[in-house]
């Protein structure tokens, strides 16, 4: 009887965590590119039918948690049983109580092999991330630098990867490792679970380093400007460049976040924190990104109404004059214009349109509109 092979699946698959750690070899110290896609199992996965999800969410994972409790059922069954077992139901890639569950019935220790040997050897997604949830739902120690490599691959593992780490002693640690080399949604994964075990040991990275200027970064900019306190910690007269370029992001991401995260008009210490910003602006050298970040935030708070600010009316404009007496100055204005290598002609375009709203009559027209 001849046998009909699977296109795609011809020869030794390559296990999804060999992948990662091929890739962070190539790039260690920053994101994989295109977050390591495409996977190993990519041509196999795209091929199949669509997954049948049940249509009442809280049935997702139902299914994983019955093949679970069948495996589990019996003492002597080995964790590679279960290499093809998930290829045809739908995995979460969020934490899921029906598996978290099934997990907790079984033996600890079963549960914890099981789950070292899917992420470990696992040559399809649904079967790393099963494993991936059992971890998860464990704080073994000696996991960390396997659930950082699978965890690489951010935008399907980063959720899990996020949660086991934060569950493990050391895994403020380790989630600062790994939200330095993810980007996207992956970075968003991550540094929520910083902000959710609180800042006492990365409050430093996250007042520096959170936001790399990706648009997903309006999703924790909020978080990580409350839970890193940054109104202490930018008020101070002994503040470094680091930290007032990050809080120059982190306020030109909080202007326009609406709908994704805390905006400045919900950020109670927003006065307080501009002024502080505007003032530190004053005495750094300038840069192309220092004046983009300062003008993007003075031309935010001419166009909104103070309330939408988070300022009083003289607030605002206060807080407008210290960053047009900084953008206004010759050798700001020449930083711009040379770009520092960026595109010239965005820096003209941005430069006139700045110039329009700013110097040009839109910031009293707001101003008339609020007396």
């Amino acid at each position: 009887m001849s046998v009909t092979t699977e296109p795609g699946l011809l020869g030794p698959q390559i296990a999804l965590f060999e992948h990662a750690l091929r890739l962070h070899q190539q790039h260690p110290d920053g994101a994989l590119p295109r977050d390591g896609e495409p996977y190993p199992d990519d041509e196999r996965h795209r091929s199949r039918p669509s997954y049948r999800r049940a249509r009442d969410q809280r049935l997702h994972g139902a299914d994983v948690a019955v093949i679970l409790d069948r495996h589990f059922s019996q003492p002597d069954a080995q964790a590679s049983e279960l290499v093809d077992a998930f290829r045809d139901v739908y995995v979460p890639i969020h934490r899921n109580d029906h598996i978290v569950v099934a997990a907790l019935r079984a033996d600890r220790q079963q549960v914890r092999q099981t789950g070292r040997w899917l992420v470990r050897h696992g040559t399809d997604r649904n079967a790393v991330t099963v494993g991936l949830t059992l971890l998860a739902a464990d704080s073994a120690e000696d996991d960390i630098p396997l659930i950082q490599t699978i965890g690489l691959l951010s935008d399907h593992f980063g959720p899990l990867a996020a949660e086991a780490l934060q569950r493990r002693r050391g895994g403020t640690e380790a989630l600062v490792w790994l939200a330095e080399r993810v980007a996207g949604w992956g970075r968003v994964y991550v540094v929520e679970a910083l902000c959710r075990s609180g800042a006492a040991n990365s409050r430093a990275w996250l007042l520096r380093h959170a936001c790399d200027g990706d648009y997903l970064n309006g999703y924790f900019a909020g978080k990580v400007a409350t839970t890193a306190h940054l109104h202490e910690a930018v008020t101070r007269a002994d503040v470094d460049d680091e930290l007032i370029d990050h809080t120059g992001r982190l306020l030109r991401i909080m202007a326009d976040c609406g709908g994704m995260g805390l905006t400045l008009e919900h950020y109670p210490p927003a006065p307080a924190v501009l002024a502080a910003h505007a003032a530190h602006l004053a005495e750094q050298s300038p840069t192309a990104n220092r004046y983009v970040d300062a003008a993007i935030i003075a031309d935010y708070l001419t166009a909104k109404s103070p309330n939408q600010c988070g300022c009083t009316t003289g607030q605002r404009d206060q807080i407008v004059q210290q960053y047009l007496a900084v953008l206004d100055r010759p050798d700001w204005r020449a930083a711009v214009r040379e770009g520092h290598g960026l595109n010239s002609d965005f820096f003209a375009w941005f430069t006139g349109h700045v110039a329009a709203r700013l110097r040009l009559g839109a910031f009293p027209a707001v101003a008339e509109s609020d007396e």
